[in-house]
């Protein structure tokens, strides 16, 4: 199993929550961690504040192209960040508990 991590962001905990019970039901992750934070960055030629929904995507390193494709494909953001952290190392049980669920 090569897990990986993938980072997103929404622009609230409704479009956070109905792309991630997509993802589920699809079995494209295991599971989601969803954290409100201040996010400031630039667009449009200016610096803007706002508050976003952090997503830490679990899954397996197999998953990510489709998972990609559908986050780009669901996002309500133009310019979505989707980015994947392989891990290195990762203990057994959880490992055996994602495979089950993703392949089972």
């Amino acid at each position: 199993m090569e897990a990986i991590i993938v980072y997103t962001t929404f622009p609230d905990w409704e479009s956070a929550r109905e792309v991630v019970r997509e993802l589920l039901k699809r079995k494209l992750i295991v599971c989601a961690n969803l954290r409100e934070h201040e996010a400031l960055y630039w667009w449009e030629d200016r610096i803007e504040e706002e508050k976003e929904v952090g997503a830490i995507l679990k899954t397996e390193v197999s998953k990510w192209k489709e998972l990609r494709d559908v986050l780009l494909e669901l996002h309500p953001y133009d310019v979505p960040i989707i980015s994947r952290i392989d891990l290195d190392k990762l203990n057994r049980e959880y490992s055996e508990w994602m495979a089950r669920v993703l392949f089972g």
